[in-house]
C-alpha cells in the first residue's frame, strides 16, 4: 500500500511526522507529544514504532508521553547516540533495513549535525526523513561533527534519486531562502521558487516535502560545485568541500 504521511507542526518550527504504511503506523521524531497523538486519534491509528533521528531535545522530548500515550510502542534510534537518547527498544546502524512493500526502511548515517544523526529512507516510496541534515533550502548547523563530515553527508545525500521527496525537521525555509538568494541572487530556479516558498507560508502551509532535484538546483549547500557558489563566497579555485566550508561559515552568522 501507499504510505500516508502526516506532517505534524510541533514547537515554534518543528515537524514531525505519521507514516503509515503496509507494517502499520510509525512516528518519525517526537519534538513534543501532544500533537502527535491528536494527529494519530484523530485518524484511529495507533502507531506502533517511534523513529528518532538524533539526541537533541527538539527532536526527543516527547518520548515519555508518546510511549504512555501508545502502549508497546517500540522506540528506535541511531545506536551511536543511544547514551544521550531517550530508552531505546531498537539501537540503529546503517544497514538494518526493514519492514515491507512502500515502508521498506532504510536507515542512513549522515552524520555532521551530530556525530550519529540518521535519515530514514523509503527508497520503494521515494521519500526520505532527513530531520536536521539535508533541510528545505538550507543544512543544519555543525554542532559535533566536522565541515567535511558535513560536506560528505550532503554528497550522500545528493546522490538519491532526484525525484525523492525530502521531509525534513524544521519550518526554516523562508530564512534559508534570504540565505541562498544572497548567494546565488539571479538564479531563476532559486527566484521562481521564493514566490512559491512565500505563498506556501502566506497560506500557512508548511514548506516541506520538497523534491531533491528542486533542492540541487536551489540550495548552495548542494551546489558547492558550481563556478558561481564559489565566486560568490570568494572562493573560485576552492575545492567544493572548502566552499561548503565556507558556505556554512557564512549562515552561521547570516
Amino acid at each position: 500500500m501507499p504510505l500516508e504521511i502526516v506532517t505534524v507542526p510541533c514547537r515554534s518550527d518543528n515537524y514531525a511526522y505519521l507514516v503509515k504504511g503496509d507494517d502499520g503506523v510509525c512516528i518519525i521524531d517526537a519534538p513534543e507529544a501532544a500533537p502527535l497523538i491528536a494527529a494519530a486519534k484523530a485518524r484511529g491509528w495507533t502507531p506502533g514504532a517511534l523513529m528518532i533521528t538524533h539526541h537533541h531535545g527538539d527532536h526527543t522530548e516527547g518520548t515519555a508521553e508518546l510511549r504512555a500515550a501508545f502502549p508497546g510502542l517500540k522506540v528506535m534510534g541511531p545506536k551511536t547516540e543511544e547514551a544521550k537518547m531517550p530508552p531505546l527498544d531498537m539501537a540503529l546502524t546503517e544497514g538494518m533495513n526493514g519492514g515491507n512493500g512502500d515502508a521498506y526502511t532504510v536507515p542512513l548515517d549522515v552524520p555532521g549535525h551530530t556525530l550519529g544523526h540518521i535519515a530514514f529512507h523509503f527508497p520503494n516510496a521515494g521519500v526520505i526523513f532527513t530531520a536536521d541534515s539535508l533541510m528545505a533550502w538550507g543544512c543544519g548547523r555543525v554542532f559535533e561533527g566536522t565541515m567535511e563530515m558535513m560536506h560528505a553527508t550532503m554528497q550522500k545525500l545528493a546522490a538519491l534519486p532526484p525525484e525523492t521527496l525530502i521531509y525534513s525537521g524544521h519550518e526554516y525555509t523562508l530564512g534559508n531562502m534570504k540565505f541562498a538568494l544572497s548567494i546565488e541572487p539571479d538564479n531563476p530556479d532559486l527566484l521562481a521558487r521564493a514566490e512559491k516558498v512565500k505563498a506556501q507560508r502566506d497560506r500557512g502551509e508548511p514548506t516541506v516535502p520538497v523534491t531533491l532535484a528542486e533542492e540541487l538546483a536551489t540550495n548552495p549547500f548542494l551546489r558547492c560545485h558550481v563556478p558561481a557558489v564559489a565566486r560568490a563566497v570568494g572562493l573560485p579555485d576552492a575545492t567544493p568541500e572548502q566552499v561548503f566550508a565556507e558556505v556554512r561559515k557564512r549562515k552561521d552568522s547570516f
